[in-house]
């Protein structure tokens, strides 16, 4: 088995160009005609794409038919967004007592297998936690992380939106669930993370991992406490952050955030070689003691 690549493998160009491609501002060719000026000996353009493109398997922590989980795939109406949504339900097995509720966001990818594993983490920390699949209108995700992109691209952000409130409002009315509903988000979901935390005076807890600030006129509008997370060398993202927090600060919010030293974005997701160990572990661990803080 080869060893594990990290970003320390990569020229920092090549992993600016990487965030870049993955979130829509170049295309396949210009990454691959941009990586190729810092491919070093026994690597290619193609071949650095490929080292940099998740690998699920290798990056899987709870097996999907892990016997302390009850995992499933449920459809439920969404009258003001697509008109219907589907999630993967994970729960833990013995429940003494209705749980916490936790509403988990991908990236822009739609629901891939990296999420699910990260919704069974959740199950297994005692949470009742929901992946809705923001692709199921068109397909679902469809397996191919550039397919799921450009798929992601032509989705309605608005009927989107919708979507991802009626999931909240689905986890608050599960019978076995205690009514408490936190969300976690990564990239994009960290995105709608703040923007459900500016929308909903009734969720419970935010935390956002690397995401979009939300919109600073709203901010005044949030009750739930944030715990949130960024890179340090996350420059797209990370050019919000200061003012978000001094708008945070200055509405009296309940809200912390983290800079993790010398990681990249998407640090905490370990099917990629972006993936920070300890700093996923520490955000990780952080993420749930706010959650059993502020859902219990």
């Amino acid at each position: 088995m080869s060893e594990r690549k990290t970003a320390k493998d990569f020229h920092p160009e090549t992993l600016r160009l990487f965030d870049r491609y993955v979130h829509g501002d170049i295309s396949r060719r210009d990454f691959l005609a941009g990586a190729a000026k810092f491919a070093v000996a026994g690597m290619t353009a193609v071949t650095i794409l490929q080292a940099l493109t998740p690998n699920y398997a290798m990056g899987q922590q709870i097996q999907p038919d892990d016997p302390a989980v009850d995992a499933q795939y449920l459809t439920y109406p969404s009258p003001k967004g697509y008109g219907e949504l589907r999630g993967y339900l994970a729960q833990p097995k013995q429940q003494n007592g209705k749980l916490p509720l936790v509403l988990v966001v991908h990236e822009n990818r739609g629901l891939n297998p990296h999420i699910e594993d990260v919704t069974r983490r959740l199950a297994l920390a005692g949470f009742i936690a929901f992946a809705p699949d923001a692709l199921y209108p068109l397909g679902g995700y469809p397996g191919d992380e550039d397919k799921a992109r450009q798929l992601f691209g032509t989705l309605d952000q608005d009927k989107t939106r919708q979507d991802f409130i009626e999931s909240v409002r689905i986890l608050q009315k599960l019978p076995e669930g205690n009514g408490k509903v936190g969300v976690v988000g990564f990239c994009y979901g960290g995105g709608m993370a703040n923007f459900l935390a500016t929308e909903l005076a009734d969720l419970a807890a935010a935390v956002p991992f690397y995401g979009r600030q939300g919109d600073l006129d709203k901010v005044a509008a949030i009750k739930a406490p944030l715990l949130i997370h960024y890179a340090s060398d996350d420059e797209r993202v990370n050019a919000g952050a200061k003012a978000y927090d001094e708008a945070l600060k200055a509405a009296g919010k309940n809200a912390q955030s983290f800079i993790y030293p010398d990681t990249q974005h998407g640090f905490h997701n370990d099917t990629t070689p972006r993936y920070d160990q300890a700093a996923a572990e520490l955000a990780w661990s952080r993420t749930i003691e706010f959650f059993k803080q502020h859902l219990r």
